[in-house]
């Protein structure tokens, strides 16, 4: 986690704009990978040159960091990141992103500021929108972009969609978007409204109230897609001859009024701010924000319009994969501790506790593998006993290199010494789940140098021959049997042990998809209460038509809410067959495939 890395002391780029081209940067995205912990992640946007930066840098609790500049000139170019250890919430991370200011004429491309503006709200928890001197018609109108959002954010795969899906889609933003802060800088009037003394977020809302003949979409726009809204209002921190120096001065010689507001901003961002979330209400990771990021800005390169149910398909089949390996390795990891030969009570034990660590792993990291496309066990090969039995021939092997059976009566010697060698393998310990097997193997391997013997012994008549021949074919039928007997237990044995497993994998992802699911029907309600506040704040203003439209947007989004399964036959219809092709699906250590066919099965 962000603890066990080294902390980032001073802010990279993430997104990098050159000639109003997006690309994102290596570094930072390999910075985010390493992060497993979930993120909160907060973006600032606005005009250039309006102080963006210096509240990024007081949420970071640095008086450097993100570059303020004292100049006319923009200084930040492409969204900047900085990673923190989150002041609040334990074991987070708290990522703040500097976007570059909105209308620098520099530029002079407004649609390259709606990407940066879009890419903010796609990554971020929270949005910070800054601007400066009063939230009036023209303040609002620099809001454009938020107007362009349904071009530029699509919620689902594109396709031949009508205008009603359009809207569909536009009623579903307040699902997925961050919420939103005004952070209104250099307010010089008096927080009144009619003669009647407000707080921050009573003019916000009054600025915002929809008007019977103005110009309504930005407005409309931030009140249907964000899901909440706050405000700040600062006054000037320094005089107009010190705002130049602002990144030098210290604490104690900006406003006592602007200091108190400034902590106020920071408590509110640290406490109130949620983890970032993927569609389906998933909290995100640094490592999946990394995805996201890349995923998003590749699209915008390739001229398409980022979907955020792409982006999270893309990020379930990268992470999926990667939750596999892991989950390989633990298991690798714990069966190379085993020390053969072991006896096949003990594999199959150890197999059964690395299997459900693996699984764990696995079920930790990995998220909507609804099919259970990505579950799958964990195959070790075993280290063959075959050692013991070379350990046990050797002297024999010596014998016969030296001649010592090359003599009237060596045939009787070397069955002497072949049966204590049977013997001596029989008594000792934990051979492993395939001794009998290899043992049969040995003898059919024996059985030639045993006739060569058998041939030169000058002392042994044909008959005598023909009696120790059909011995020893005798002696290799009933050691085929008990290999074979020992194939059907340990066939018998791994069933036992892959049904219990599949039981216990079932169970997890029951468990795993029962969590998503209140995570789903968690983020539709919220939406919903959304739109009912703001359909009651509609109807008091005396907007009831646009009330009344608002209806169809509620019960769209109350019915795409995830129904709870309470007779079971969503996980009966999805989870209940990897019980019957599991089997089939994943390999063990015990080869049970290998052995079904041996036995005709």
């Amino acid at each position: 986690d962000l603890g066990e890395m080294t902390v980032m002391e001073s802010p990279v780029c993430l997104i990098e704009n050159i000639d109003g081209t997006l690309r994102v940067v290596q570094e930072a995205t390999e910075y985010l990978m390493r992060i497993n912990q979930p993120v909160v992640v907060v973006a600032v946007v606005g005009l250039y040159r309006t102080g963006k930066s210096y509240l990024m840098n007081k949420l970071a609790g640095k008086r450097k960091g993100f570059a303020l500049g004292a100049t006319v000139q923009s200084k930040t170019k492409g969204i900047w990141m900085w990673c923190v250890p989150h002041p609040v919430k334990e074991g987070h991370t708290l990522v703040l992103l500097d976007t570059e200011g909105l209308g620098d004429v520099e530029k002079g491309d407004q649609k390259n500021d709606a990407w940066i503006f879009s890419l903010a709200i796609l990554l971020s928890s929270t949005l910070v929108y800054n601007s400066r001197g009063t939230i009036d018609n023209q303040a609002v109108e620099n809001l454009q972009y938020v107007t362009e959002l349904t071009e530029r954010i699509k919620v689902k795969a594109p396709s031949a969609s009508s205008a009603e899906d359009d809207d569909a889609e536009d009623a579903q933003f307040v699902q997925f978007f961050p919420s939103f802060v005004w952070a209104v800088r250099d307010f010089t009037l008096l927080l009144e409204i009619d003669g009647r003394q407000v707080n921050e977020d009573q003019y916000l809302e009054h600025a915002l109230t929809l008007k019977k003949v103005d110009y309504n979409l930005p407005r409309e726009c931030i009140r249907n897609y964000f899901p909440t809204r706050k405000c700040f209002i600062f006054e000037t921190p320094a005089p107009p001859e010190k705002m130049a120096h602002l990144e030098s001065m210290t604490e104690s010689e900006l406003s006592p009024s602007f200091q108190a507001v400034a902590f106020d901003f920071c408590n509110y961002i640290f406490k109130e701010s949620s983890v970032k979330k993927v569609k389906g209400g998933l909290p995100v990771t640094g490592r999946m924000l990394s995805h996201l990021a890349k995923t998003y800005v590749e699209t915008i390169a390739s001229g398409g319009v980022p979907c955020l149910e792409n982006a999270v398909l893309t990020m379930a089949q990268i992470e999926n994969q990667a939750a596999v390996e892991e989950g390989l390795q633990v298991y690798q990891r714990g069966m190379q501790g085993l020390t053969f030969p072991v006896s096949m009570e003990e594999m199959s034990n150890e197999h059964r506790n690395w299997d459900s660590q693996a699984t764990k792993t696995f079920m930790s990291r990995s998220f909507k593998d609804d099919s259970g496309e990505y579950l799958k066990t964990l195959a070790v090969g075993l280290k063959p006993i075959r050692q013991l039995l070379s350990e046990l021939s050797e002297d024999m092997a010596n014998k016969l290199k030296n001649g010592f059976y090359a003599k009237p009566g060596g045939y009787e010697l070397y069955c002497s010494d072949h049966d204590n060698l049977v013997a001596e393998y029989r008594k000792r310990p934990k051979k492993g789940v395939k001794a009998e097997e290899v043992l049969e193997n040995f003898l059919k391997e024996k059985s030639v140098e045993s006739n060569s013997v058998l041939q030169a012994d000058k002392n042994i008549s044909e008959k005598e021959r023909k009696i120790h021949e059909e011995k020893v074919k005798a002696a290799m039928l009933e050691q085929e049997k008990k290999a074979e007997e020992q194939k059907r237990l340990e066939l018998e044995r791994t069933l036992q042990d892959e049904r219990r497993s599949q039981e216990e994998k079932l169970q997890m992802m029951r468990e795993k998809m029962e969590e998503d699911l209140k995570s789903q029907r968690k983020e539709a309600e919220r939406a919903v209460e959304c739109k009912l506040k703001e359909q009651r704040d509609l109807l008091e203003k005396g907007f009831k038509d646009k009330a009344e439209m608002m209806s169809q947007e509620i019960e769209n989004l109350k019915a795409e809410r995830p129904k709870e399964d309470k007779s079971g036959n969503f996980f009966t219809n999805h989870l209940f067959p990897l019980i019957g092709h599991g089997l089939q699906a994943l390999s063990t250590v015990y080869q049970y495939k290998a052995l079904k066919k041996g036995l005709g099965f």
